[in-house]
Formats: C-alpha cells, sequence, structure tokens
C-alpha cells in the first residue's frame, strides 16, 4: 500500500475559490477514478494558503492506472482548463508514503 500526500500552494485570497471549483468540477471525478480519499484539508495554521489531500493505493501500478484513466475522461479536461485558466495555484507537491509495521491505515 501506498499513499500520495498532495499539497498545493494556492494565490493569497483564492483559496475559497480554489476549493470551489475542485469541489465543483473535479471531487466527484476523483472520487471515481482515485478511489479511497483519506482526507482533504486546508492549512488553518503555519504555512497558509495550501490544501492537501491524501489517497491510498494498493501499488504505485494501481496509481497509473487509476490516474491514466481519470486522464481519459472528457470531465478532467474541462476541471484542467478550468483551473488553469482561474491562475489560482502557484506550487505542487507530491509526497509517497508507505506505512510503517505498524500503521493503522494499512
Amino acid at each position: 500500500m501506498i499513499v500520495e500526500m498532495r499539497t498545493y500552494t494556492v494565490k493569497p485570497g483564492k483559496l475559497a475559490a480554489y476549493v470551489k471549483l475542485y469541489q465543483d468540477l473535479a471531487w466527484d471525478l476523483q472520487q471515481k477514478y482515485l478511489g479511497q480519499c483519506l482526507g482533504w484539508y486546508t492549512v488553518a495554521e503555519g504555512q497558509l494558503n495550501k490544501v492537501v489531500h491524501m489517497w491510498r493505493y494498493e501499488s504505485q501500478g494501481d496509481r497509473e492506472q487509476r490516474r491514466a484513466a481519470l486522464a481519459k475522461d472528457p470531465a478532467w479536461g474541462v476541471y484542467l482548463k478550468a483551473s488553469a485558466d482561474a491562475e489560482y495555484l502557484v506550487a505542487q507537491e507530491n509526497v509517497f508514503l508507505t506505512p510503517t509495521s505498524f500503521s493503522p491505515q494499512q
């Protein structure tokens, strides 16, 4: 099992608009194709203007297959274009995590 943790940095003052855009156009699609979301968060303290979400996959191959299926859906292209046109995002970071033997998420 692996967990992908994605962190997006959003332009100051645009966090609520970005979350709404994602919720309206991408959330249902990612639920359909990517499977188990372990959490979808905004940062309340520390480095602000960030969104963090975590997805569970059986393996890197499982992730690649799921992301490829998502990419083929025309609705995903609509979201990507709307997101690019809105210019809300400043940066993206992906981290892949593997559980320890005693981790509750396995």
